[in-house]
């Protein structure tokens, strides 16, 4: 699949990449030249929250896809409304509710 994008971009991506990876968590930290940003995702009664994805960016790209998120969130909330922000508990557990049964 490729699709051409506002720059005039030809840019390619594959069935699996674009089903896309659920996340409810992500960790970010940085050194003088890098960010990296782990996209994580914690679901109920495993021990483990796992890693999904780690991109890294340089500080420049950082900055910019900051920007570029602020400006979708606005563009949402002006669509949608205003997005509910809800405090995360002090010590997010990586095992939070029962155990699921089938």
């Amino acid at each position: 699949m490729s699709e051409e994008n506002k720059k005039g971009l030809n840019i390619e991506i594959n069935n699996d990449v674009a089903s896309g990876t659920y996340s409810n968590l992500a960790m970010i930290n940085h050194s003088n030249s890098e960010f990296v940003v782990d996209f994580i995702q914690m679901m109920p009664g495993m021990p483990k929250a796992q890693v999904k994805s780690r991109i890294i960016l340089t500080p420049q790209h950082a900055k910019r896809f900051m920007n570029a998120l602020q400006d979708n969130i606005n563009k949402f909330e002006r669509q949608f409304g205003d997005i509910k922000d809800q405090e995360p508990p002090h010590n997010m557990p990586t095992n939070f509710g029962p155990i699921g049964e089938a």
